[in-house]
């Protein structure tokens, strides 16, 4: 059987709102490590949560150009954060990638986490992106040329959504989208 085709740019060119609920179930591999996106959010230029809602910075001129481009900030001055950027140039929306099951190169995913557990290894926007080794020099690469390798997803699959995690702004918004039943996302969702 043919593996799924890559996700060009042409792919993110809609509305933040379309495009995150169809990256689950899609394959994310940054230099051959990766596995299968299972936990979304999105972001919209409208949104009081989204870092682009304040107008453009150095910290997220990204957000604001053409779409199918990665932007990569650090979350408390700890954790990077991966998001793609969607929408036409200048609308500034993303989804970021929550959570993925681990699928290839999980030893160099363990290695980079100090652990074991599968379930674990990218059960968080943090951890996903320290067991990817997704950092800052990612800020503004295209997500159709190496290092990432993206691919649709094989069939779609049932997604589940929520509010989404860890903000204070427009909490009630249920724009966080998962994979029902998975046992890889950050946080389970409320039936």
């Amino acid at each position: 059987m043919a593996r799924p085709p890559r996700l060009r740019r042409s792919f993110f060119d809609r509305s933040v709102h379309v495009v995150a609920p169809e990256l689950i179930g899609a394959t994310l591999l940054i230099d051959g490590i990766g596995g299968v996106i299972v936990e979304v959010e999105a972001y919209h230029h409208t949104d009081p949560a989204a870092h682009s809602y304040i107008g453009m910075t150095a910290r997220n001129a990204v957000m604001f150009g053409p779409p199918g481009f990665v932007y990569v900030y650090r979350s408390y001055g700890i954790h990077w954060c991966l998001n793609f950027v969607c929408e036409e140039a200048g609308s500034a929306s993303a989804v970021l990638v929550r959570a993925i099951e681990p699928v290839a190169g999980i030893a160099a995913m363990q290695r980079r986490r100090g652990l074991k557990e599968p379930r674990a290894l990218c059960s968080g926007p943090g951890k996903l992106c320290e067991a990817l080794a997704v950092s800052i020099r990612h800020n503004g690469l295209a997500l159709d040329r190496p290092p990432f390798e993206l691919r649709a997803r094989a069939a779609a699959p049932e997604i589940v959504t929520g509010p989404r995690i860890g903000i204070t702004k427009a909490v009630a918004r249920p724009w966080r989208y998962g994979l029902k039943g998975s046992p890889y996302l950050s946080k389970p969702f409320k039936a």
